[in-house]
């Protein structure tokens, strides 16, 4: 390069790939030689002249970012422990510290230098533990220097927001991390590369960190780079200190060291749903995004918690625990594996009676006992039903539910427009009869299941679905393929003065007794002659 010339971002690309050349451990073909001459180009010049150009860093950042750009949704995150290299007033040599530690892990340089402040750190950091060791050897002591402070360099790939690094930084923050250094790129397509350098990690830490990435908002997976894995194992000797303390309240809030997270199931706007294991067990994880303090999500969700933590029935989904520490919110509950009853009956197809029966025998029991315990569910569909390996319909998703006050009603406006009931819709008073209202829809959706499924009101919007049923009565047609006994009690339901649904406490009864009488039936018709057989539901219409 010719001297009094400014190198420029090629420039280094081209000396990044010689150095590569010369190690001769990487394998470049003509894609991966593109790629890095993209990656630079992607990103500012600062990147380019501040990058150690002498390591693999710049190869972990275009990993990162690619894994970002491949699923915009992703959070891709590494850790990994650092040496800091301070140069002694009275030397001219380097001193690299801690140096029992960097002997010992092989640590590498941080990607972008040191600041003068974070080496003044780290040689007082060495000074120190040089001074203990000295003392230690006086005494005849066993104290190691692997007892020194490591730094750890954090490296965050993901789409570009608003306030971003002050959001990170802040979430770092509330892991109990200090922040010593921070370098933040946006690239030229949208994407930010955040590295930050800290001190005092742990290596339960990790589990955290993947929940900050996990409920960031716009942010709801991450991915994690082989640093991390290696992490893992470098920080997680015996110098990482003891574990924080611990602010949980009850036994029910959970150890989210022990809690992993596997894939997406669903999204939602204000959490995602993931499959996992808790202490060796599968478990459906509820992880919320971007929920403050003051904020509506905040409470809805302490008010979930709340109320799942008190609930334990056949036909509920069971609730395992809950972490109520920022930035980890998230409630973990039983792994239903056979999905929602929405996809289920959209995946079979039309169903026979009796299953039909049964799907709709198992939630009004478990409404049965909801409303028992004062709770109103607010947003029944069959989308919010879910089944378990043993087709055992649950009920699920309280992030609306509400504790029954005093007074017997509430006033807001909340749930599904297509599912709720008129009172909710127009804001007047409404108690547990308004989820009665919305099982007769499920009942409707049960009946009319088939490929590519029925929605209610499908020829109209929400909205308009929502005046319908207030101003002119609007309920879904009965299906021709109908008992008359089914009916009848589906109209009942959705009746629009709520005094006049019946309770779950008489459906659950006569849901089971009509199971029984349609099994019996499809036995009998089974053992028929082809001939003589006749269907159940002429039987049923008293034809």
């Amino acid at each position: 390069m010719a001297s009094g010339r400014k190198r420029t971002k090629g420039d280094v690309c081209e000396a990044f790939l010689g150095r590569l050349a010369e190690r001769g451990d990487v394998e470049l073909d003509a894609v991966l030689l593109e790629g890095i001459r993209q990656h630079f180009d992607s990103l500012p010049t600062r990147y380019a002249l501040d990058v150690n150009v002498d390591g693999l860093d710049v190869l972990s950042h275009k990993r990162l970012l690619d894994e970002a750009r491949a699923d915009p949704t992703t959070v891709s995150f590494a850790v990994r422990p650092v040496e800091i290299v301070a140069q002694r007033a009275e030397s001219a040599l380097l001193h690299e510290l801690p140096r029992a530690n960097s002997r010992k892990l092989g640590l590498c340089r941080p990607a972008f230098g040191s600041s003068p402040n974070l080496q003044a750190l780290a040689l007082e950091v060495g000074e120190r533990a040089e001074g203990q060791e000295a003392e230690a050897t006086a005494v005849g002591s066993s104290r190691s220097a692997d007892d020194h402070a490591v730094f750890y360099e954090i490296t965050i790939a993901s789409v570009d927001q608003p306030k971003l690094l002050s959001r990170l930084s802040e979430a770092l923050g509330d892991l109990g991390l200090n922040i010593r250094e921070a370098h933040a790129f946006n690239t030229n397509d949208g994407f930010s590369l955040d590295v930050f350098v800290v001190d005092q990690w742990q290596p339960q830490q990790l589990a955290r960190l993947r929940f900050v990435c996990l409920s960031s908002k716009h942010q709801p997976s991450c991915r994690c780079a082989p640093q991390q894995r290696h992490a893992r194992v470098c920080s997680g000797g015996g110098a990482a200190g003891p574990r924080p303390e611990s602010p949980a309240v009850d036994d029910w809030e959970i150890d989210i060291t022990q809690l992993h997270i596997e894939a997406k199931i669903a999204s939602g706007a204000f959490s995602n749903l993931y499959k996992g294991t808790y202490c060796g067990q599968e478990v459906a994880v509820k992880i919320l995004k971007d929920v403050h303090d003051d904020s509506s999500q905040y409470q809805e969700f302490l008010q979930e918690v709340s109320i799942m933590r008190k609930v334990r029935h056949k036909n509920v989904v069971q609730f395992i625990g809950a972490c109520t520490r920022k930035p980890n919110l998230c409630i973990v509950f039983e792994y239903m594996s056979g999905g929602s009853v929405y996809d289920y009956i959209r995946r079979e197809g039309p169903l026979k009676l009796s299953a039909i029966l049964k799907l709709a025998a198992d939630v009004a029991r478990g409404m049965d006992y909801l409303h028992q315990r004062k709770i109103i569910h607010r947003d029944l569909k069959a989308a919010n039903l879910l089944m378990d390996e043993n087709a055992i319909v649950k009920i699920a998703d309280f992030g609306v539910a509400r504790v029954i006050e005093s007074s017997g009603c509430m006033t807001a406006e909340t749930g599904t427009y297509r599912w709720m009931a008129p009172e909710v819709i127009e804001h007047k008073p409404y108690d547990e009869k308004a989820d009665v209202f919305s099982f007769g829809i499920i009942l409707w959706e049960l009946l009319t299941c088939k490929a590519g499924g029925a929605v209610p009101y499908s020829d109209m919007t929400p909205l308009q679905a929502a005046v319908g049923v207030v101003q002119k009565g609007l309920r879904p047609g009965i299906p021709l393929n109908c008992p008359l006994p089914l009916a009848e009690l589906m109209e009942a339901c959705w009746a629009g003065n709520p005094v006049q649904r019946p309770s779950f406490r008489e459906l659950a009864p006569r849901l089971q007794a009509l199971f029984t009488m349609a099994l019996e039936e499809e036995k009998r018709q089974e053992t028929k002659p082809v001939a003589t057989k006749q269907g159940l539901l002429s039987k049923l219409r008293g034809k």
